[in-house]
């Protein structure tokens, strides 16, 4: 029984595509990559190919996700802002309300 409990609470390894799929999304949602609504992913001598391949197989399935194969093997991606209440704020309009009429 104890054997059991020891087995279940040891981590689970992550697959190669499960670690470059977190490597590619920490790129992506890294502050100046969703300024620049703009980043370029590079595959390491350590990623599988199968790894890779489905890496980019799964962002190209992605809408609103234009991808670019540069000349050195790296993927630039690039997206649009959405068009949703998800915008930064400073990307907002904002109406001035006098002071003694704010609901405040």
């Amino acid at each position: 029984m104890a054997r059991q409990k020891a087995q279940k609470q040891q981590p689970q390894e992550l697959t190669p595509l499960e670690r470059l799929g977190l490597r590619v999304s920490s790129m992506i949602n890294a502050l100046r990559a969703q300024l620049d609504r703009r980043v370029t992913i590079h595959r390491l001598d350590t990623d599988p190919d199968d790894a890779w391949e489905g890496v980019l197989e799964l962002l190209a399935e992605t809408d609103g996700l234009e991808m670019a194969v540069n000349d050195d093997g790296g993927v630039t991606l690039r997206w649009e802002r959405q068009a949703d209440n998800a915008a930064p704020a400073d990307d907002r309009e904002f109406e001035m309300v006098e002071r003694d009429k704010s609901p405040f």
